[in-house]
């Protein structure tokens, strides 16, 4: 299929005022879409767990970004498993059921690298997505994200729905959420770091650092999600990453560094690791829609400690 000119579009951007959809936004208008096109729905006002709610944002739409999501780290993962399984899963089968109703021209779902089984080999190829379990402490999740590709291919096959599912990795950036209850893993270290630093005590991580994670900046992840939007038009689950994996442990130092930090990184191994190694084939969404990111982690980490430095406001977490 030809590529999707965006300029007369009309685009549903659901969860497009958080931190990946500001990003997604200006990728958007960058190519081609008008900023009135595009209708950023108000989760007060549109309650996505309700199907009135969801037909109602739907509603002539031609194109759905669906990026909308609770979700947090493993700590959150741990303590309320039940509501992030129900709270997604109920959220993405609704607005994508009344998207196919509605005739929606197309629809983005996004994923999770969690989906994956806990143990695979590295790095992780999408055909590779039903070869086990996922890691324990955040199955709930990615298992609820994993259903819009069962949904999203059932309903190609019964409807010829046009709907496609993307599985980036970690992405991290300016405007991240600084809760260290509910953070992923770059966020909540930047912020322990600086706490640390400016209370002069020592830096506690959890785990052992063992553990490897690929991270993906979030304007290169946009960029991936705004140009599968365009070119991608197939069932088939594709990967957005760097295909570079990184120890938990190098990453607390390398950020430490960054920061300026000189005290003392203690690992508390009482806390879990999660899972063993995560790294992405990322060939396939090369091939499919010429997406290669382009920020190197360094670069990345340097961009989001200066916005921290700058906006970070401690009465606002």
């Amino acid at each position: 299929m030809p590529d999707i000119n965006l300029r007369n579009k009309k685009i549903l951007l659901t969860g497009g005022k958080g931190f990946v959809g500001k990003f997604v936004h200006k990728k958007l208008m960058e190519h081609g879409a008008s900023e009135a096109n595009i209708i950023v729905p108000s989760s007060k006002a549109d309650d996505l767990r309700e199907k009135e709610a969801c037909r109602r944002v739907v509603k002539d739409k031609d194109i759905v970004i669906h990026l909308a999501a609770k979700v947090g780290g493993i700590g959150l993962n741990q303590e309320i498993p039940g509501e992030l399984f129900y709270n997604n899963i109920i959220m993405g089968v609704q607005l994508m059921e009344e998207a196919r109703k509605a005739n929606v021209e197309k629809f983005v779902a996004i994923g999770t690298v969690c989906a994956y089984p806990k143990i695979i080999d590295i790095p992780f190829k999408e055909e590779d997505l039903w070869n086990g379990y996922p890691e324990e402490t955040n199955a709930a999740y990615g298992l609820a994200k994993k259903m819009f590709l069962v949904q999203s291919q059932a309903y190609r096959k019964q409807y010829g729905f046009n709907s496609i599912f993307l599985l980036p990795a970690n992405m991290y950036g300016p405007f991240d959420n600084l809760d260290l209850r509910t953070s992923h893993v770059i966020p909540a270290i930047i912020r322990k770091v600086f706490d640390a630093k400016n209370n002069g005590k020592d830096l506690v991580v959890w785990g052992t650092g063992n553990p490897t994670r690929e991270f993906l900046y979030v304007e290169d992840a946009a960029e991936g999600i705004v140009l599968a939007a365009i070119r991608y038009d197939k069932s088939d689950p594709v990967n957005l990453g760097t295909g570079r994996e990184i120890s938990i442990k190098n990453l607390v130092q390398l950020i430490a560094r960054l920061a300026d930090f000189k005290g003392s990184i203690i690992w508390d191994n009482t806390k879990p690791d999660g899972q063993p190694r995560r790294c992405l084939n990322v060939d396939k969404a090369r091939k499919e829609f010429d997406f290669q990111a382009s920020t190197s982690l360094e670069e990345g980490l340097k961009k989001t400690i200066e916005w921290y430095k700058i906006n970070y406001k401690k009465d606002n977490l």
